[in-house]
């Protein structure tokens, strides 16, 4: 899942301190599950808020609203007239989320209540672990599982890249176990080594715009509609 984490309190109320009606929108997604964007942390940010208003002097209102999902104009629509009694918005949700609430309501500012960090797993309660960085083409299938491209620290593609230590770790740093010294341990588990011969062409770091994803199955019911950037 998106992992996120809440941006400074200060510069969150600087941003909406010229407003009088706040309405702060979480998400019952992803950052709720990693404790950054759920109904409890849409509270907490409220009443911090409201704290600072009283502090500064300043005459504002806040209101919290948690969508199922802020990725999804279905769920985003629920906010109707939540969003017309306000002056402002804050969104708790990922980057995507938090553009799509601006999209659905461009005139009202919109300000992120969170920052992105990473698609990750969970370590443990409000403890992450970035996995993926969305590269576009998973080789995990090749690699025993072990993503070179988040894990390594060079993103090294055809590893390892002849820094590895003789304990295992990185020679950028201690602590830092290498992404290929663990996939070729993996791969020969698995009885796999030959998985370490495949050469990988560079990844294409190009900016294409923005991209679009249409999965196998739909694309008659989108072909009228074409959009700029899709992924083929």
């Amino acid at each position: 899942m998106v992992k996120a984490k809440p941006k400074p309190l200060g510069e969150i109320f600087d941003r909406v301190k010229g407003y009088r009606r706040v309405l702060i929108v979480g998400c019952g997604g992803c950052t709720s599950v990693c404790l950054a964007g759920g109904q409890r942390e849409s509270l907490a940010l409220a009443d911090e808020l409201t704290a600072c208003a009283r502090e500064a002097h300043v005459p504002q209102q806040y209101a919290t609203f948690v969508t199922e999902r802020q990725c999804n104009n279905e769920f985003i629509d629920e906010i109707g007239e939540r969003a017309a009694s306000c002056d402002c918005m804050i969104s708790l949700a990922c980057g995507a989320g938090a553009g799509l609430l601006a999209d659905v309501f461009p005139m009202i500012p919109m300000f992120p209540g969170l920052d992105t960090m990473f698609v990750g797993v969970d370590r443990d309660v409000g403890f992450y672990e970035e996995r993926c960085r969305t590269c576009g083409i998973c080789v995990l299938g090749d690699t025993g599982g072990i993503c070179p491209v988040t894990r390594c620290s060079k993103g090294v593609l055809n590893g390892p890249c002849g820094g590895t230590r003789e304990d295992g770790d990185c020679e950028l740093a201690d602590g830092i176990s290498c992404a290929w010294h663990d996939i070729y341990d993996r791969l020969k588990g698995q009885g796999r080594l030959s998985q370490m011969l495949i050469v990988r062409p560079p990844m294409e770091w190009v900016d294409r715009g923005v991209r679009t994803l249409i999965q196998k199955g739909y694309e008659a019911r989108y072909a009228a509609k074409p959009r700029e950037g899709d992924a083929r």
